[in-house]
C-alpha cells in the first residue's frame, strides 16, 4: 500500500475500495462499474486483506445468484416460480398503463413485463419512469385464472446507490491532502494511475465531472477513438444518462405532450451524447432548435408552458482526421453532424475538452490503489451542484472585459466546476487558481476560435486576463502553438496580431523555434537567443528542434543533467547523441560528455547501460563520455557547447511522456520523438562569447 493509499484508508474509512477489485468480481456480468463498486463498498471497503478476500467471495456469490444474465432469464423466472419470491439485480424501467390505470415494470434482463408496481414506489423513485435504473429487487409470482392480471409483482425495490453523505466530514477529510495528492486520489477513484498522466493530462480527466457538479454546463469532447470518452457518463455516476446521438427523440429528451411528461433532462444531472460525430448522421430539425434554445436559456417549450430543467449535456464523439489536417482544411467541429455543425448550437457550448491530448487506454493505466466508491463520489458532485463558486477566482484574476457575456460566463462555469473537484472546501493558491483560469480560458478560446472559422460575423475575441499585478496575460490553445501556421489565417491572423499588440506578456512559444535542418544548399537556421515556455501535451516536439541549430558546428558538447539514471533516461541521453550523429558531417570529430547524479539503488545497471552508449559510438566520429557528480553540488540541467550556445532546461532531457510501448515494438511515439507528448518545459538559449573555454575546462 501507498503512502497515499494510507492517507486516503485512514481519512475515508469506508467510503473506499481497492480499484482493481472490480475486475475481480465483474466475471461475464455486464453492469456498470458503479453497480460493482456498490456491492463492494457494503463488504469491501477496508484495507484489511482477509476482509477484501471474504468480501470478494460474498459479492461474487451475490452476483452469481441474483444478477439476472439474459441467457439464464428462463431459469430465473422459473426459480421465482417455484419459490414464490426472489431477488434479483436488473435493469428495470416503469410505465403507466392507461388502460388498467396502474404502474407496470419491466425488468430488462429477466425478460418479463407488465409487473405491478404500487404507487408509492413510483413517487419513491420517479426516474423508473424515463429510463431503465439498476436496483436490487424483491420480484414476487402469484399466478391468478384472471389472464388480465399478471402474475408477477414487485414486492420491493432498492436502486443502487449510497444513502445519503456526509458533506462536512468530506470537506473536514479534503484538508488533510495536498492539492497533488487530492488530484491524485480524484484520479484513483475514476480508476487511472496518476503516475502514468503529465499534471495537464490529470486535469483533462477531471474536466470530464464537471458537468456532474455544475447545472445546465455542456461540454463537447472529440478526438480519436479508444480515449474512454463515454466512460465516465456510462459507469461512473447513477444520475447520468448516457444515449447513443442518434437514438433520442424530443419527446424522449424534453417532454411528450400528449401526456405533459417531462423527458430526461428533467430526471438526470447529465444527459451524454455518444457517438455523437458523423457527418453522415442526421438529426430532427425541431430536436436541434429545443436542443439550442435550453441550452441558452434552461428552459424549453413545445407549444404548451415553458418548462425548465437542471441536466447538464455532454456529447462524445470522433474525428476522422488529425488536428493539423482539420486546422488546414476545415475546423476542429468538421466531424459533426450538418444540422449541429451550426454556429448557433456551437456557440451554447462552454467547453471543448481536446480528445486528441487524452492517450488511448491501454492496460498501464489502471491502478490498483484505493479510490471513492464511485457511487459516494457521485453524490458528493451532486451535493456540489446547488454551490457557486465561479467568482472565486476574482481575488487574484480578472478576465478581460472585451469578452461577451456568453464567453465570460461559459469560463465561469468551467472555473466553477474546477474548483468544486478540486477545492472544495477553498484554500486555493493565486498559482493553483491561474492554472485552472488558463485551462478554463483555453477550453472556451477553442470553440471561440472555431466559430471565427465557421461564420465570419463573430467578431474577433481577445482571450486575456489581468493578474494582480496588472500584467495582461494571454491565453492560447496547445494547438495554436503546435500548429501556429495553420491555426489563424485572413482575417483571424489579423485578429491576432491586433491581440498580440494589446498584451504585455507572451507565455508559450513567443518566438519560433530554429527549424531542424537546412536542405542540402540552403543557408542554415539562425539560432537566437530567449526564454521559450512549453505546454504540456503537445507534440512536434524533439531534440532536433530544439538543440540541433544551437549544436551543429560544435567540437565538444557537455551535458549536465543530474538525473540520467534510469533506463528511460539513459534513452533521452542515446537518443540526443543519434541526433548530433544525424546532423554531423561525416568528417568531423564531436565529443559528448555527461555529468549526472548515481542512481544509489541501482548503479551497477546505470553504468552498464551508460558505458553501452560509448560502445555504441565507436567508428561514429562521436566520442561519448561519462562522469558521477560525486559531490551532490550539481542541480543545474543544461547543455553547453564550444560553439558559444548555453542551453538551460529546467527538466534536462527528461521531457516526455511515457510513451505507448508495445510487445512488437511498432509504437511511432516510442520510436519518433516528434510523436510523443510532452510534459510542460522551458528553455533558455544563451550566448556566451567565451562558452569555448568553459566547455574546454
Amino acid at each position: 500500500m501507498t503512502t497515499l493509499d494510507a492517507r486516503i484508508n485512514e481519512h475515508f474509512a469506508g467510503y473506499v475500495v481497492r480499484k482493481d477489485l472490480v475486475k475481480a468480481v465483474k466475471g461475464n456480468a455486464i453492469v456498470p462499474t458503479y453497480v460493482l463498486e456498490y456491492l463492494l463498498g457494503q463488504y469491501c471497503a477496508t484495507d484489511d486483506e482477509a476482509s477484501i478476500a471474504t468480501g470478494i467471495e460474498t459479492v461474487k456469490e451475490i452476483l452469481r445468484k441474483h444478477y439476472v444474465h439474459r441467457s439464464e432469464a428462463r431459469l430465473v423466472q422459473s426459480t421465482i416460480k417455484e419459490q414464490g419470491r426472489y431477488k434479483v439485480i436488473d435493469q428495470v424501467s416503469v410505465a403507466l398503463n392507461e388502460k388498467t390505470d396502474s404502474y407496470e415494470a419491466t425488468f430488462e434482463n429477466l425478460g418479463i413485463k407488465k409487473v405491478a408496481v404500487d404507487s408509492g414506489t413510483v413517487r419513491a423513485h420517479p426516474k423508473l419512469l424515463v429510463t431503465g435504473v439498476w436496483c436490487i429487487a424483491d420480484v414476487q409470482y402469484e399466478f391468478s385464472d384472471d389472464a388480465r392480471i399478471s402474475p408477477w409483482i414487485l414486492e420491493s425495490i432498492k436502486p443502487i446507490q449510497v444513502a445519503r453523505v456526509d458533506f462536512d466530514s468530506y470537506l473536514a477529510a479534503r484538508d488533510a491532502f495536498t492539492t497533488e495528492e487530492w488530484i491524485d486520489l480524484l484520479m484513483q477513484s475514476i480508476g487511472f494511475e496518476p503516475g502514468v498522466f503529465g499534471r495537464r493530462s490529470k486535469l483533462l480527466q477531471l474536466m470530464r465531472l464537471v458537468p456532474f457538479v455544475e447545472r445546465n454546463y455542456n461540454i463537447i469532447e472529440l478526438g480519436p477513438k479508444g480515449t474512454g470518452k463515454s466512460h465516465i457518463y456510462s459507469e461512473f455516476s447513477p444520475h447520468g444518462q448516457l444515449i447513443s446521438g442518434g437514438e433520442v427523440s424530443v419527446p424522449k429528451l424534453f417532454v411528450n405532450n400528449s401526456n405533459g411528461r417531462i423527458g430526461l433532462v428533467g430526471y438526470w444531472d447529465v444527459v451524454a451524447f455518444d457517438e455523437f460525430a458523423g457527418r453522415e448522421k442526421t438529426a430532427n430539425k425541431a430536436l436541434v432548435d429545443i436542443m439550442k434554445n435550453y441550452m441558452a436559456n434552461k428552459s424549453f417549450s413545445r407549444g404548451v408552458n415553458p418548462m425548465g430543467a437542471e441536466a447538464s449535456f455532454a456529447f462524445v464523439g470522433n474525428t476522422d482526421h488529425n488536428v493539423p489536417y482539420m486546422l488546414k482544411n476545415s475546423d476542429l467541429f468538421e466531424a459533426l453532424p450538418a444540422q449541429f455543425h451550426d454556429s448557433a448550437f456551437i456557440d451554447r457550448l462552454h467547453a471543448y475538452l481536446p480528445g486528441w491530448e487524452v492517450d488511448v487506454i491501454r492496460s498501464e493505466m489502471f491502478t490498483s490503489g484505493y479510490g471513492f466508491i464511485v457511487d459516494y463520489l457521485a453524490e458528493i458532485l451532486r451535493h456540489l451542484r446547488a454551490q457557486d463558486f465561479s467568482h472565486r477566482p476574482d481575488r487574484f484574476f480578472t478576465v478581460s472585459s472585451k469578452m461577451s457575456t456568453r464567453d465570460r460566463d461559459a469560463i465561469y462555469k468551467t472555473m466553477s466546476g474546477l474548483l468544486k473537484i478540486i477545492f472544495p472546501n477553498g484554500g486555493e493558491t493565486e498559482q493553483e487558481v491561474e492554472e485552472l483560469l488558463r485551462i478554463a480560458m483555453e477550453s472556451r478560446k477553442r470553440v471561440k476560435d472555431q466559430l471565427f472559422r465557421i461564420d465570419s460575423t463573430y467578431p474577433a475575441v481577445d482571450f486575456h486576463y489581468t493578474a494582480s499585478d496588472g500584467r495582461k496575460i494571454p491565453v492560447t490553445t496547445v494547438e495554436e502553438e503546435e500548429f501556429p501556421q495553420f491555426y489563424r489565417h485572413g482575417k483571424q491572423a489579423d485578429a491576432g496580431e491586433d491581440e498580440a499588440g494589446d498584451t504585455a506578456d507572451r507565455t508559450p512559444d513567443a518566438r519560433p523555434l530554429p527549424a531542424p535542418a537546412a536542405p542540402s544548399g540552403a543557408a542554415a537556421p539562425r539560432p537566437q537567443d530567449g526564454h521559450v515556455v512549453f505546454a504540456e501535451n503537445r507534440k512536434g516536439i524533439g531534440y532536433d528542434k530544439l538543440f540541433g541549430p544551437y549544436l551543429d558546428g560544435a567540437r565538444r558538447i557537455v551535458v549536465t543533467d543530474p538525473y540520467i539514471r534510469i533506463f528511460y533516461q539513459i534513452k533521452n541521453m542515446m537518443e540526443l547523441v543519434e541526433m548530433v550523429i544525424r546532423r554531423k558531417a561525416p568528417e568531423d570529430q564531436v565529443s559528448i560528455h555527461l555529468v549526472t547524479g548515481p542512481d544509489d539503488g541501482n548503479i551497477e545497471t546505470q553504468r552498464e547501460l551508460l558505458d553501452s552508449i560509448t560502445e555504441a559510438c565507436i567508428g561514429t566520429g562521436v566520442d561519448f563520455t561519462w562522469a558521477f557528480d560525486t559531490t551532490g553540488s550539481v542541480h543545474a540541467r543544461d547543455i553547453t557547447a564550444d560553439t558559444g550556445w548555453k542551453i538551460v532546461l529546467d527538466r534536462g532531457l527528461d521531457i516526455f511522456q511515457p510513451p505507448l510501448r508495445k510487445a512488437n515494438g511498432f509504437s511511432l511515439s516510442d520510436r519518433m520523438q516528434e510523436h510523443r507528448m510532452i510534459k510542460g518545459f522551458y528553455v533558455t538559449y544563451v550566448r556566451h562569447a567565451d562558452a569555448g573555454s568553459e566547455v574546454r575546462e
